[in-house]
């Protein structure tokens, strides 16, 4: 186990990281399949926590995240891991990527802001993470999503009212692409479909500690949990390492190269105190607005699919309708816990649960700022009225998404107030006047530090956004010293 106490940290290091989330540990593992004997530190603001420890205690942090900023109680809130893996302990590993025209939003529909990358860039660092993961996904989603190269697992099983969508929408239905197993490899068992993802009985799904022992092994690698970011050590536009604070002590360790990849709160924060202020820092906190239905069905069966999420649609995820309303990504729950069977005799199964994912486009009054405390502050008071018009579009065109069913009836059941996404306020960009890091990753100012994870995405899309972290960061590995 590589975690070090903090009177082992040495000297120096070849590159320092701020936090452990996919962002940091797609990073970590490009970096070093590039320069294996680089010596390298995380420094975690949770606790170091392996699996055993997780599934005894029922949780996957003893950090209370909700603790490490301060907001307006009556708004949206925000959730996340703190802990070594951050967010690959606790996601349901759906692994969906971001669909062409969400990189290139402005060009093709005249909103939002296009990415300095295109899909094509990060196409074969799709193909990599996907790899890593070992997602199981349907190969024909590539009429969608462009692929190069086949899933590495075969896609989970459909449901009954999933292959009654898939026969009659073959281009717009598919098997959910997800980082479960379908057939075991190693000590990870296949998905279990049991709902509890985020403690996964079988280890099933992706999580740092499953997938990177390497570098876990590595005597080059060390962890430093329990130790909190303040900010980036900089002399001379040139970054010199981080400054932490643990066990109630403020350190220095130092580093050639810097990344910061501690959340879309945290990281812009970590770069306030550091002193490099810019208009856009900050700002344009967002995440898609999540919808939950339930569809009664007339003499269908469903939840006899392989996964706790089995199918999607695409039908709304692209077109001309995102000129004045955000798109949309459908997926079919395969579980019945949220609204319950039906109460009816002999049709207990026959309900959908859906939940909707639509974009939303970024508001600058949306943001994280610096108000002189030792936390973050953060303030959403609102989406945009470009997602509530994305909205009102999923609610007109369900019924024919819906047409090849027998519906007897949608019902609206809530809008959930977090999706769990944490995107935007160090948006990426080729301008430095509108954006705070380059297509890379790298700090348009600072340029041997580096911003991880879904901080810097310029745009919403409909897609869960591990997958696309965890591919940026490791392009922006492979372009280091490039």
């Amino acid at each position: 186990m590589p975690v070090i106490a903090p009177e082992m940290i040495e000297d120096h290091y070849d590159l320092v990281i701020g936090g452990t989330g996919f962002g940091s540990m797609f990073f970590l593992h490009g970096y070093r399949r590039r320069f294996p004997r680089a010596r390298v530190l995380l420094v975690e603001w949770g606790g170091f926590h392996d699996r055993s420890w997780q599934i005894e205690n029922q949780r996957n942090s003893d950090t209370d995240a909700a603790q490490t900023f301060v907001q307006d109680p009556d708004e949206k809130p925000w959730f996340f891991t703190l802990g070594f893996g951050g967010g690959t302990n606790c996601w349901w590993a759906n692994t969906p990527r971001l669909s062409p025209n969400d990189f290139r939003l402005r060009t093709m529909y005249g909103v939002g802001e296009d990415w300095p990358i295109s899909y094509e860039d990060l196409e074969p660092y799709y193909v990599a993470a996907e790899q890593i993961m070992l997602v199981a996904g349907p190969n024909d989603l590539g009429c969608r999503y462009p692929r190069s190269a086949p899933y590495p697992q075969p896609a989970h099983n459909l449901s009954s009212v999933d292959r009654i969508m898939k026969s009659a929408m073959p281009d717009h239905h598919f098997a959910v692409p997800t980082a479960r197993l379908r057939t075991p490899v190693g000590d990870r068992g296949p998905c279990c479909d049991s709902v509890q993802c985020n403690l996964c009985p079988l280890d099933a799904k992706f999580t740092a500690l499953n997938t990177f022992g390497e570098h876990m092994d590595a005597p080059t690698v060390h962890v430093l949990p329990n130790a909190r970011v303040l900010s980036v050590e900089l002399e001379g536009g040139v970054a010199k390492g981080l400054r932490y604070s643990t066990g109630g002590r403020e350190q220095v360790v130092t580093g050639d190269l810097v990344a910061i990849g501690c959340n879309a709160i945290h990281s812009p924060f970590i770069l306030m105190r550091s002193g490099l202020f810019h208009p856009a820092l900050g700002k344009y906190l967002h995440e898609k607005h999540v919808l939950q239905f339930e569809v009664l069905l007339d003499g269908v069966d469903h939840f006899d699919g392989g996964i706790p999420t089995a199918g999607l649609n695409t039908l709304m995820v692209d077109g001309e309708h995102r000129r004045e309303g955000g798109a949309a990504l459908v997926y079919f729950i395969n579980h019945y816990f949220r609204d319950g069977l039906r109460a009816e005799w002999g049709r207990w199964r026959q309900t959908l649960p859906m939940e909707v994912f639509v974009e939303d486009l970024p508001l600058e009054a949306n943001k994280v700022f610096d108000e002189g405390g030792e936390m973050p502050a953060v303030s959403h008071p609102r989406r945009s009225s470009y997602c509530d018009k994305g909205v009102e579009h999923v609610i007109a065109k369900l019924p024919q998404l819906l047409a090849p069913l027998p519906v007897e009836r949608i019902i609206r059941r809530q809008d959930l107030p977090t999706g769990f996404h944490i995107q935007g306020t160090c948006r990426m960009g080729k301008d430095r006047a509108q954006s705070i890091v380059d297509g890379g990753l790298v700090h348009h100012d600072v340029r041997n530090l580096l911003v991880l994870g879904t901080s810097v995405w310029p745009s919403c899309g409909t897609a869960n956004p591990s997958l696309t972290a965890a591919a940026l960061s490791l392009r922006a590995a492979a372009l280091i010293g490039g």
